[in-house]
């Protein structure tokens, strides 16, 4: 049966770059079948994962760029790990290669043996393997919280000392964002019009710069006031 390579990346904003995820695990594992999902916080629908979750086979693997992409907290995590682990399907860990599955079966060497302290030996470890996994995807969630925090910490901080000195962050209230083109379009008019260094009336200046009538009169209006 063939074996199958997923990398599942995911992000949690808009403001986060997906890209960065894929090239990390395409750079270890470059015929992984990429499977993305791109979702607000407050939206807990993952349908590429639910798609791929029911379709994994035995022996498949699943890339993940870290254990934080793979649930939204360490409890979910260690259920699907578990779970996923249960149906012999092989996780990857880039971040953590603590918690990449292989790590954790070393008992299936001794499987073949088939008596009964063998199976005791198995079970036993199997619980204790399972009890250290859930350990460190606790502690990976932990410290990618803890990344999170510090980053914003860091970031309000510098917009504080930034404010102190007398710096703008960010629009001032009130401030209206001006687009290329209406700079431009704003540039032409003081160029034609002849209330400003051209020799053209408000209608041939419409006729040129291709303005409606509104616009034309509300840059215009603009114009005045800055001068």
């Amino acid at each position: 049966m063939k074996k199958n390579i997923y990398g599942y990346c995911r992000i949690s904003t808009m403001k986060q770059s997906i890209q960065r995820q894929i090239d990390n695990i395409k750079s270890v594992y470059p015929n992984a079948v990429i499977i993305t999902e791109e979702y607000t916080g407050t939206k807990m629908e993952r349908p590429m994962w639910s798609k791929l979750y029911k379709n994994l086979k035995a022996g498949d693997t699943v890339v993940f760029d870290e254990v934080s992409r793979m649930s939204r907290n360490a409890e979910d995590g260690f259920k699907v790990y578990k779970e996923l682990y249960d149906r012999d399907i092989n996780l990857v860990f880039l971040k953590e290669s603590t918690l990449n599955t292989e790590n954790f079966k070393a008992t299936q060497q001794i499987a073949s043996v088939g008596n009964e302290i063998a199976d005791m030996y198995i079970e036993t470890t199997n619980k204790v393997l399972m009890i250290l996994a859930e350990q460190q995807i606790r502690k990976a969630f932990e410290t990618a919280q803890h990344e999170v925090d510090f980053l914003h910490k860091r970031t309000s901080e510098g917009i504080a000392v930034a404010r102190a000195n007398g710096k703008q962050i960010g629009r001032a209230a009130g401030a209206k964002v001006e687009t290329k083109k209406a700079k431009e379009m704003k540039k032409r008019i003081i160029e034609l019009s002849k209330d400003f260094n051209g020799s053209n009336t408000d209608k041939e200046v419409m006729a040129i710069t291709g303005l409606a009538r509104n616009t034309y009169y509300k840059y215009k209006a603009e114009l005045k006031t800055q001068e």
